[in-house]
């Protein structure tokens, strides 16, 4: 009994808890009384044992309020757990913290606002607290789960709504600073929590009223998010404290831009914006990932704009990544890029606005981390990007068979041009990455690139040409080509062979031969850019008779023994190239044009004296090709041949500083501009320009003669002996082929019937070599004239074609690709097989029939065989 009555004695009870009770005053609107709480904190203080029991003595009495609705007693519960928690730093903490933790988490359970943010604000002040010894038992799962639900609060007050949201992105902010430092705290970036804490954080940032900060975005500009996101990593990687961290948001940048709903206060207004401070959070948890958990971070955000289908339209997976660029660590941005590239893989069957948006949050990030990507992740990229266009060119190849079938042809259509943005895409990510990598790695981006061009010849190519047809292939091949430019841009070299490899320069020489405008137009392009290593090209651009070259004020620098090696060994390719590709009845304007560049490019960074005489007979020859009209070409190719001769002369003879044979050129000139203005580029590329019937020959004045240039340019320096030599281009066996072809096409079909593309009569050539070669040797035979006699007579340069008859041979087995030397070989095989068919079906007959009966084969009559059993054998043969 005495017992029982000193257990109800308040006076017997222990001192703690008379403290803990003096600090509740009657009227809880009365508030916290401070001079109690002194008294506690002292004892706290002095006795840090009994911070257990304090904390677990007001973990019942808060309890017990939140159960019977007093919160106003709740409010001075925690504000003395506030109080307590920041004054006392001992080791004893340990267990007060797990009383503390236990009361937020009930006023999180509960349903009223008012206590869940005020759970939040002591989450917050508790976060910001640095602990002397880690915490090897202590975790925070529910907590992440709880705030990632207050961040997608749906309450009925907007005004509630917003506090509750507001109050779970601070206390998600609170565990990502409690945790991302302590070492024994890792499990937070497990895909569980990060499938939580990621989409509540860009949930608040695509919210409704993140439409102000869009219109930010848009009025900053570009230069403006760069120096705003260098802010911030510069800002990011200064501070070492968690606690520290700057709070540098959009909101400050505002009031610079003069956003409209801006108020006229400080930045208090933006850290009660959701999205705002979201943003904050979503960047101080990338800046704080290490390497490994970078595709923890980044995989949840991929997954949430999935699902909330924010790829069309991405402006915010754009913002989204762009945060994520620069907000991460820079050694880590390939990672980014690797989670984007497969990710794309993933939605390979999605629909066209799908994937661009894809690609073009891939180039977004390329274009960040572009000068810091090294090792294998640059090919992977072009890998990647060059296998979805494979797959895109398919898809919408697939659609247009299918358009002559399909009743709505208004959405096939539109099908079609979503695939032509999403080839447009991946094209501008391939280019622009190229193009911001250093030269060393761009070299090898440009001959990954060209192996991935399908063009006939080369030893091997990734693409399928005969599962996507012609229309895919030249598709594909303008693509590529058109990225190929893009990475090019801006690329100098000091050596040509280095820019220009074997390996590189044969396949796009081969796909200058092909008969398509677009084609050889972007590689005379690709070409610029690769030669012209002093940015001439705007000078000389538009074909034109230039009446004074100095005043363009040209760059130029004495030609390398490199570049002299390399002008000797491919010099004729080039030449060759030219002069096959003048001749192309399907250029226009734009060729001629870049024709045009190449040979003024040509002379200013590559020409030596022996170059200048090799472009001057490669002029001839053009001329003389166009009078002699063996290949039936149309008048306004000849004239736009005559026109290009006449442009580039009149420039190289200034360019070599040469008076004779300046004026001799500007002589022929002026005489064309009086009696043939067809002849030069400012009449003939003009519209409804008149042309002649046909260009005569007889008058010697209007075209450039090679004696009297040779007589201009003799003295030192020049080997005008060379010029007597015709020049001759080193036709391929192919070249030749399909050009055959091509003719026999024309007599048999309308002129106008075309062939496609050169790989498509390579298929032909086997029949049509045993058909078309003998009549033509036969046609050849019969015309035996006058002249024909006189040239066999005469031996003088005899000797010299035949030596370079030989050069040539000889230089073709050398360099040529080893698929037009077996073609050629296969060829030759292929009639000697025939030939030996024909003799031995005219020679052998078959065996003698055992019946003896006359037979009748082919319309001639067979004697009557041996029977069998009167044929004599050789003792040999019996047994």
């Amino acid at each position: 009994m005495p017992a029982g009555v000193c257990g109800c004695c308040g006076p017997l009870r222990p001192r703690y808890k008379r403290l803990v009770d003096n600090i509740f005053p009657e009227d809880p609107k009365d508030g916290l009384s401070k001079s109690d709480m002194e008294k506690l904190t002292f004892y706290a203080v002095s006795a840090p044992e009994k911070l257990d029991r304090i904390g677990a003595y007001l973990a019942d009495r808060l309890s017990r309020d939140v159960v019977r609705h007093r919160y106003g007693y709740v409010v001075i519960a925690m504000e003395a757990l506030d109080q307590l928690l920041m004054a006392c730093h001992s080791q004893s903490i340990k267990p007060f913290v797990e009383s503390f933790l236990h009361m937020v988490a009930k006023l999180l359970e509960s349903r009223e606002p008012d206590l869940q943010v005020l759970g939040t604000n002591s989450f917050v002040k508790f976060a910001n607290i640095e602990e002397d010894t880690p915490s090897y038992h202590r975790r925070y799962d529910f907590f992440v789960s709880q705030f990632s639900a207050m961040c997608h609060s749906t309450h009925e007050d907007p005004e509630t709504r917003t506090r509750i949201r507001v109050a779970g992105i601070k206390g998600l902010q609170g565990v990502v600073r409690k945790t991302v430092n302590d070492e024994l705290q890792a499990i937070i970036w497990e895909p569980q929590h990060m499938d939580k804490l990621i989409p509540s954080m860009l949930f608040n940032m695509q919210d409704a009223d993140d439409l102000d900060r869009a219109h930010m975005w848009r009025r900053l500009g570009e230069f403006g998010r760069k120096v705003l996101d260098q802010s911030w990593r510069v800002a990011r990687v200064r501070c070492t404290c968690a606690q520290h961290l700057p709070v540098f948001t959009h909101q400050h940048l505002r009031l610079e831009v003069g956003h409209p709903s801006t108020p006229s206060g400080t930045g208090q207004d933006g850290e009660e914006n959701p999205a705002v401070l979201a943003e904050n959070c979503f960047r101080e948890l990338l800046g704080r990932a290490a390497y490994g958990n970078m595709k923890n971070a980044v995989r949840p955000v991929l997954v949430h704009l999935d699902h909330h289908h924010l790829w069309d339209p991405n402006e915010f997976a754009v913002s989204c990544f762009r945060i994520i660029m620069y907000s991460i660590q820079a050694q880590h941005s390939h990672h980014v890029i690797q989670q984007v590239l497969n990710h794309l893989d993933g939605h390979n069957k999605s629909t066209p606005r799908v994937r661009a948006g894809i690609v073009q949050v891939l180039l977004e990030t390329v274009a960040i981390a572009a000068k810091g990507s090294v090792g294998p992740t640059v090919l992977e990229v072009f890998n990647t990007l060059l296998k979805h266009l494979r797959m895109s060119v398919d898809f919408e190849l697939g659609e247009s068979s299918r358009r002559n079938s399909s009743s709505s042809v208004s959405s096939v259509r539109g099908r079609e041009s979503d695939e032509r943005i999403v080839q447009n895409a991946i094209i501008q990510t391939i280019g622009f990455f190229g193009g911001n990598l250093p030269d060393y790695q761009r070299a090898e981006v440009m001959m990954f690139i060209m192996g991935k061009v399908p063009v006939y010849g080369t030893p091997c190519h990734t693409l399928d040409t005969v599962k996507i047809g012609h229309q895919g292939t030249k598709r594909i091949q303008t693509m590529l080509l058109s990225s190929l430019i893009m990475v090019t841009s801006g690329f100098k070299s000091k050596s040509m062979s280095a820019a220009l490899p074997p390996p590189f320069l044969d396949p796009l020489f081969s796909i200058s031969l092909m008969e398509d405008s677009e084609l050889r137009q972007l590689v005379l392009e690709i070409l610029h850019n690769i030669i012209d290593r002093h940015d001439n090209r705007a000078k000389l651009r538009g074909i034109r008779i230039i009446p004074n070259v100095a005043a363009l004020k040209i760059k130029r620098e004495k030609i390398s023994k490199q570049d002299v090696a390399f002008m000797k060994k491919h010099g004729q390719q080039l030449y060759r190239h030219v002069y096959l590709g003048c001749k192309e009845e399907d250029n226009v304007h734009k060729n001629f044009e870049l024709l045009f560049t190449t040979l003024a490019i040509l002379t200013i960074e590559l020409a030596n004296e022996e170059v200048v005489i090799d472009l001057i007979r490669l002029s001839i020859a053009l001329q003389e090709m166009t009078l002699n009209n063996e290949e039936n070409m149309p008048m306004s190719i000849r004239c736009g041949i005559m026109a290009l001769v006449a442009a580039y002369l009149n420039f190289l003879s200034q360019m070599i500083a040469n008076p004779p044979f300046c004026q001799h050129v500007s002589k022929v000139v002026e005489l064309r501009t009086l009696d043939a203005p067809y002849l030069l580029p400012e009449h003939i590329f003009r519209d409804k320009c008149p042309l002649p019937e046909s260009l005569d020959k007889d008058d010697r004045q209007l075209y450039f003669q090679t004696a009297d240039m040779a007589e201009c340019l003799a003295g030192p320096g020049y080997n005008v002996e060379r010029l007597s030599i015709p020049y001759i281009p080193q036709v391929t066996v192919l070249y030749t082929v399909g050009k055959i072809i091509h003719r026999c096409k024309q007599t048999s079909r309308d002129r106008l019937t075309r062939r496609k593309s050169f790989v498509d009569t390579i298929s032909l050539q086997v029949d049509i070599m045993s058909s078309s070669l003998p009549d033509k040797q036969s046609e050849l035979a019969e015309e035996i004239t006058f002249e024909t006699l006189k040239k066999a007579i005469d031996t003088t340069g005899v000797e010299e074609q035949e030596r370079e008859k030989r050069r040539q041979v000889m230089e073709k087995f050398q360099k040529a690709p080893f698929e037009e030397i077996a073609a050629h070989c296969e060829s030759k095989a292929n009639m000697l097989h025939d030939r030996l068919a024909q003799i031995f079906e005219l020679t052998i007959r078959p065996p003698p029939s055992p019946s003896g009966v006359v037979s009748i084969s082919a319309g001639h009559t067979q004697h009557p065989s041996v029977p069998v059993y009167e044929m004599k054998f050789p003792d040999l043969c019996v047994y």
